[in-house]
């Protein structure tokens, strides 16, 4: 089934310097339900600028979303900087958007629990974010994100922060999260190899004004091997249009 659906979308901003600047030109995507997709593209083409747009933090020029959502929240949105409130614990931003919802106050506690221990935060429940490693942080941001039962996650450069170390250990921790939750999410990245890894289909977008030039399945099994010959092929093709679009 077809959860995001986009047609003709187009953004564009004025800058006082140079006046209008297109940063998208009649972008058209199809998203399934459960689909992991990540967005990839030189730096200014768009991939932040569309992400905002899908969660109505910024307006098209044109074009039209259309997100099919039933009962639940539309979208949910992880940051790369955390994002997290420096005042309240991790049980506290991990349950925050629960207030805005319908659950009783001893069912938000009893949720929160439980993903405190699904993300293994047990031991810093009533840490504030400054106590906590990048890793953390960032479990704590997608937790918070999840709980509320998003449709849609999206998700910009949420590990780019982050030493390759970390960076590596979140990507599996992300795609387990993905195989167990079979949640859609839209993943804005700037590296090659973390979008075959954690992806079941890429999309590329070219130089400003973005527009998609790459639609790439990925037809690899979990857990992957970023070393196998499959991988290499994938990775070839997507640094060739990257190479291709950078000239």
């Amino acid at each position: 089934m077809t959860i995001l659906n986009i047609q003709n979308l187009s953004k564009q901003f004025h800058d006082k310097n140079s006046g209008p600047v297109k940063a998208i030109e009649n972008l058209s995507l199809d998203v399934q339900t459960g689909q992991f997709v990540s967005v990839i593209g030189p730096s200014g083409c768009g991939k932040t600028t569309l992400l905002r747009i899908i969660a109505g933090l910024d307006r098209a020029s044109e074009g039209s979303i259309h997100i099919n959502a039933g009962s639940s929240v539309n979208v949910g949105f992880v940051f790369q900087e955390y994002a997290l409130f420096p005042w309240l614990t991790v049980q506290e931003n991990i349950g925050f958007g629960l207030r805005f919802g319908p659950g009783t106050p001893s069912e938000n506690i009893s949720k929160i629990r439980q993903y405190i221990k699904r993300f293994d935060l047990e031991d810093f429940a009533n840490s504030f974010p400054n106590e906590l490693s990048g890793g953390m942080k960032q479990r704590v941001a997608i937790a918070r994100t999840l709980i509320c039962d998003p449709a849609i996650i999206l998700m910009d450069e949420p590990f780019g922060a982050l030493d390759s170390q970390t960076r590596a250990k979140m990507q599996e921790f992300l795609q387990d999260l993905w195989t167990e939750s079979g949640k859609t999410i839209l993943f804005v990245t700037h590296n090659v190899d973390e979008a075959i890894f954690l992806s079941n289909r890429i999309i590329g977008l070219t130089r400003r004004p973005g527009k998609i030039g790459l639609r790439l399945p990925v037809d690899l099994s979990i857990p992957r091997n970023i070393t196998s010959d499959k991988f290499n092929c994938l990775r070839g093709q997507i640094l060739s249009f990257l190479n291709s679009e950078n000239r």
